[in-house]
C-alpha cells in the first residue's frame, strides 16, 4: 500500500557558526571511506549489492571536531524536532550513533537503500547541490533496490543550512550519486527517539554490525 512521504524543513542558517560550512568540510576530508557492507535488518539494497561506497565521519569525531554540532543536536536542533513532531523527541543517549556525517564525493559513491529503524531522523543538508546527490525516498514501503525505489517517490534536494525531519521507517531510500568527479555531498545525519519508539527498540544487530558488540 503505497503512503505518500512527508517531512519538515527548517531553515537554521541564522543558528550556525559563520565558518560553519568550512569547518565541516575540513572535518569531511578525513572521513571514513571505503566500500561498506550492506547494513543487517534496514537494507533495501537489491539481493546482488554486497557493499555500497561512501564515507563517514563517526560520532566520537563529530564530537571532538565538531562540538558546535553535536551541542546543536542535543539543544535547538532538538527543540526544533519537539516542534515538528506530534510525540515529545529524545536525543540518542548512546554516544556511538547519535550524530554522524554522510559523505559523498565524486560519482561512484552514493548512500545505502535502507529504511531508518529510529522513529525520527533529522538531516542538516551541509552543501547545496542542483543535480545529483538528491535525496530519494520511496511512496512503496515494500521497495527494494534503485529501480523500484525511483518508480514512485518522493526527492528532497540538498540546500545547505536546511534541516529536516522525516519518519522513513516505512519509506526505503537512498542518496543518488554525484553528477561531477569534483563535487562533494554531506550532510549531518541525527538520531531521535521518542515515549512510543524509544532508544532500546534500535535493533542489537545494528551495534554489532557497526561496532563488533552491542
Amino acid at each position: 500500500m503505497l503512503s505518500r512521504f512527508r517531512w519538515i524543513t527548517f531553515d537554521v542558517s541564522d543558528l550556525l557558526p559563520s565558518r560553519w560550512q568550512q569547518d565541516v568540510r575540513e572535518v569531511a576530508i578525513d572521513a571514513d571511506f571505503h566500500k561498506f557492507p550492506r547494513t543487517p535488518v534496514v537494507s533495501r539494497e537489491a539481493a546482488h549489492v554486497s557493499h555500497i561506497s561512501r564515507g563517514r565521519v563517526h560520532a566520537d569525531q563529530v564530537r571532538r571536531r565538531l562540538f558546535w554540532l553535536h551541542d546543536l543536536y542535543t539543544h535547538e536542533f532538538l527543540e526544533l524536532a519537539r516542534e515538528a513532531w506530534t510525540q515529545s523527541a529524545v536525543a540518542a543517549r548512546d554516544p556511538r550513533y547519535g550524530l554522524v556525517i554522510n559523505v559523498q564525493r565524486g560519482t561512484s559513491m552514493r548512500f545505502e537503500c535502507h529504511v531508518d529503524s529510529n522513529p525520527l531522523t533529522g538531516l542538516l543538508f551541509c552543501t547545496d547541490h542542483q543535480a545529483g546527490g538528491e535525496l530519494v525516498l520511496s511512496n512503496d514501503p515494500t521497495a527494494r533496490g534503485l529501480t523500484e525505489i525511483e518508480r514512485n517517490c518522493t526527492i528532497i534536494r540538498p540546500h545547505a543550512g536546511h534541516l529536516i525531519f522525516f519518519d522513513a521507517r516505512a519509506h526505503p531510500h537512498y542518496a543518488r550519486p554525484l553528477q561531477s568527479d569534483s563535487d562533494v555531498r554531506i550532510l549531518a545525519d541525527m538520531n531521535f527517539y521518542t515515549e512510543s519508539c524509544p532508544e532500546s527498540t534500535r535493533p542489537k544487530e545494528l551495534n554489532r554490525h557497526l561496532y563488533g558488540h552491542e
